[in-house]
């Protein structure tokens, strides 16, 4: 099993040669069709040389915040910088955003004033077709690399290629239609562009968003949490489970109920169990809290108030002491259940000749805690 730093590195490797490989393809198709768009006399290229040049910048961002987010956890961010993505994510949307407003603005007034309308040349055609197949090749080379780490911000670079390559698609409708006779076609087809460019960033923000509100993991990683946890050997019940986003991969914390009469080093051991089989049986998970319950905390009385061990002791002492036995007492075993604590009192087995002193002893115990509202009963270990 690989550690969290391996995974990190890996992350971080695999991202940033990602953004490496579309700085370079953007960098060609954002001059490609500023050039060709401002020499051909196309408004619709000029605007998809635009998004072509904020994919560059997205390539940019994405290689800035994997690089941070690979880092280890430290004192000032002890859950890591995972969520440097998320970050990138959301500048990444804004900048789509603005884009798009910037786009649809400039064409509208060109619509509105027809002396401005533009006729592109033939070869503004053939770039559109060139920005069609670069961006769709983007789009899956991304894809790929993105599910291989498993990276929301890769993934939501990857449709930004895509949103690129459907952009010159209407690019290129646009450009024929227009030299087919219909001028305003042209700017109609970047008023589209701006519009397509415009929704995908706020997709992209409003899930950064969600992920910066520490929404939980969707209904299908809940129902896998629940399944496996519900499968290991002690677990009674399984409630309280809360989940978030950080970067690429999430966090959660559960409550699992086991028999209350369990020692704590076996609790201990199903927290283990439950733990690391999480983080290994659900890819997304990379780290779990686990609170063992001894009931259902969520249901029954609450223990908060109760006394801890010294001052527990202290009050039994006060009810026990003048009963023979107590003072040679072995150990006494608290167990804190529905707002009460029940008491496992261990002794010495000459404490008793027969099962009757056996009984008379533990009816004295008993009845010396009638009327307290902390202990609720003792059971009597003679060994």
């Amino acid at each position: 099993m690989s550690t969290r730093a391996e995974i990190r590195d890996k992350r971080y490797q695999v991202s940033r040669r990602s953004a490496v490989v579309g700085a370079v393809v953007n960098s060609v198709l954002s001059v490609t069709k500023l050039l060709l768009g401002w020499l051909g006399q196309s408004q619709s290229l000029l605007a998809d040389g635009i998004h072509s040049l904020s994919d560059l910048m997205t390539d940019l961002l994405v290689f800035f915040a994997a690089r941070h987010a690979k880092e280890a956890p430290d004192d000032d961010h002890p859950y890591g910088h995972g969520r440097f993505e998320t970050v990138g994510t959301l500048v990444l949307g804004g900048i789509l955003i603005a884009v798009g407003l910037g786009i649809i603005w400039d064409a509208g007034e060109r619509l509105f004033t027809p002396e401005q309308l533009k006729h592109p040349a033939s070869f503004t055609l053939y770039a559109a077709l060139f920005s069609i197949i670069a961006n769709e090749w983007l789009f899956y080379y991304t894809r790929y690399l993105a599910n291989q780490i498993n990276s929301d911000l890769l993934r939501a670079n990857a449709w930004h290629h895509r949103s690129d390559s459907v952009s010159s698609v209407v690019v290129l409708v646009g450009i024929g239609g227009t030299m087919l006779g219909l001028p305003y076609l042209d700017a109609i087809s970047a008023v589209l562009v701006g519009v397509m460019i415009m929704q995908i960033g706020w997709n992209l923000g409003w899930g950064a968003i969600q992920e910066l509100a520490d929404a939980g993991l969707e209904e299908e990683h809940l129902k896998e949490i629940r399944q496996f946890i519900s499968s290991v050997s002690g677990v009674k019940s399984v409630h309280m489970l809360r989940t978030r986003r950080l970067g690429g991969h999430a966090l959660a914390d559960v409550h699992v109920q086991v028999d209350p009469w369990l020692s704590v080093s076996e609790g201990h051991r199903i927290a283990e169990v439950v733990q690391y089989g999480l983080i290994d049986q659900v890819d997304v998970l990379e780290d779990v809290t686990v609170h063992i319950d001894p009931e259902d905390d969520e249901e029954g009385p609450s223990c908060t108030g109760l006394p801890l061990r010294r001052d527990a002791e202290s009050r039994l002492e006060q009810y026990w002491s003048h009963i023979a036995c107590y003072s040679e007492r072995n150990r006494i075993v608290l167990h804190y259940l529905s707002g009460r604590i029940d008491v496992d009192l261990f002794l010495p087995l000459d404490c008793h000749r027969s099962a009757q002193e056996a009984q008379q002893l533990k009816q004295a115990f008993q009845g010396a805690l009638s009327g307290s509202d902390v202990f609720r009963k003792v059971k009597l270990w003679f060994g």
